[in-house]
């Protein structure tokens, strides 16, 4: 089955194919580092993260860029808050970034550019549409024309005669026409500022992110992604001036994820309504952070909540479970004899791979083969309990399963160190039930106590009471 990519400018998947046959050019737009990466940020980079991922496992040579957003109003005035110099402030939220990113299991990009580093090829950009009329200069800023673009707005499916309905100057602003946008800003005392051709100033937002794309992977790229909440004005401004100074097609393919949700609204550091992934990686690590957030279609809207997150914890340990009994068992020797049980779990693994694959060509959907997972992790535990069989005389069949669950682990990046092997330590949600327990035998809560041993059995542990506490092992 071909990759198919659903492509947000036409409005249906379609077969996908690179701009140069086997090279991959992604921009993804990165975050405006006046804070901390919140669980929303986190969704956009995730998602990132598989696509190239699974691009790089179907053999494409993939280059990946994400920018940082290090200079704008909202980190000037939060630099300002703090006492410090813009840059500080920019410079710590980015280590937090990678802090993030790391703890989420993302492959590093190929480039991370920031717009401060980019003035010049700003510059030139701004210049080069002001030679062709698209650009003018107004007491030191400088904007763009929009309705000199006649197809303004193909990506968002907005009309110019709909946007002009109660748009307004803003007081300081010196527009032609109240739908242009910025593309350079004067300088105002106290501010970074670089020099320019239109005096003192720095770069509007939508700018930065056409100069840097262009510079590292061409005229046209093949993907552009974000959350979908950027499709406009700031996608649309990009594909509005990228066009404009080079006359050719921007983006062959814009995707965009859906944004993360709690109670009702996105997340967003500008109303304060967020979480940060310091604070849930408090409760749960970065691995089963990592599982929620995939475990949705990138494109869908999901909500945020504990209970889903204990869902994923859940989820995560019964694929961890499989996976350290299959290390255990696929190390020994061939003892047992052919037989039905062996062949319908081989016979399982490569249906499961086969159905796994179809899924992430299907624009990449990595909840449907999520799903094909646990229905392997179902079968795999029911046939592995059958009283006949006994999985260590078979480990030839233990190491199919391995390989197709290292393939699966490849894409989706579920656990860090690569798959969980018989020696690492148990899991953080047995665990915290294993605590729970104790807490309960101590106040002489017995019914509880039997309900979480029970529950903790069905995890695949068993519990071996102490006068220290239950002392936790793999169940045979």
């Amino acid at each position: 089955m071909a990759l198919r990519v659903y492509n947000r400018f036409t409005g249906r998947k379609e077969e996908f194919n690179p701009v140069d046959d086997n090279r991959v050019g992604i921009y993804f737009c990165g975050i405006t580092v006046q804070g901390e990466p919140h669980m929303g940020h986190m969704l956009a980079f995730v998602s990132a993260d598989v696509i190239r991922r699974y691009l790089i496992f179907k053999g494409y040579n993939v280059t990946y860029v994400q920018n940082f957003t290090d200079v704008d109003d909202k980190i000037i005035a939060k630099a300002n808050e703090e006492g410090i110099e813009p840059a500080e402030l920019a410079e710590r939220n980015i280590k937090s970034y990678f802090q993030a990113s790391d703890l989420l299991n993302i492959k590093r990009a190929d480039i991370y550019p920031k717009a401060t580093e980019h003035i010049d090829d700003i510059i030139n950009l701004i210049k080069t549409l002001e030679e062709k009329g698209f650009a003018y200069e107004r007491g030191g800023d400088v904007y763009y024309r929009v309705r000199k673009c006649d197809e303004y707005g193909k990506l968002s499916g907005r009309k110019i005669d709909d946007l002009q309905v109660g748009a307004r100057i803003a007081e300081g602003e010196n527009k032609e026409d109240p739908l242009d946008f910025t593309l350079w800003k004067a300088a105002k005392e106290g501010e970074p500022y670089w020099d320019s051709p239109w005096g003192k100033g720095r770069p509007g937002w939508h700018i930065e992110c056409s100069a840097m794309s262009m510079k590292y992977l061409g005229k046209t790229l093949d993907m552009h992604g974000g959350g979908e909440d950027l499709v406009f004005p700031h996608h649309e401004n990009e594909i509005a001036q990228s066009e404009a100074a080079t006359g050719q097609h921007f983006v062959n393919y814009w995707m965009h994820n859906g944004l993360l949700n709690l109670e009702g609204e996105k997340m967003s550091k500008s109303t304060s309504h967020f979480f940060s992934i310091t604070e849930v990686n408090e409760e749960f690590s970065g691995e089963v952070i990592r599982f929620y957030l995939i475990s949705t279609h990138f494109r869908s809207r999901s909500e945020f909540s504990r209970k889903r997150l204990e869902e994923a914890e859940a989820g995560l340990d019964r694929i961890r479970n499989m996976c350290l009994y299959l290390d255990e068992c696929a190390g020994g020797e061939e003892t047992g004899e052919e037989n039905g049980p062996a062949t319908k779990l081989e016979n399982l693994a490569a249906e499961t791979e086969s159905r796994f694959m179809e899924a992430m060509d299907d624009d990449f959907n990595s909840a449907e083969a999520i799903g094909h997972i646990f229905h392997l992790v179902r079968e795999f535990n029911r046939i592995r309990s059958m009283p006949e069989f006994d999985l260590a005389a078979h480990p030839e069949t233990a190491r199919k399963l391995l390989a197709a669950m290292g393939k699966f682990n490849e894409i989706l990046g579920m656990f860090k160190e690569g798959l969980p092997a018989a020696e690492l330590e148990i899991p953080a949600g047995v665990m915290r039930l294993v605590t729970e327990r104790d807490e309960a035998r101590q106040q002489k809560d017995w019914e509880k106590a039997d309900i979480l041993r029970d529950k903790i059995q069905k995890m695949g542990y068993v519990l071996e009471d102490g006068p220290d506490g239950a002392r936790v092992k793999k169940d045979k």
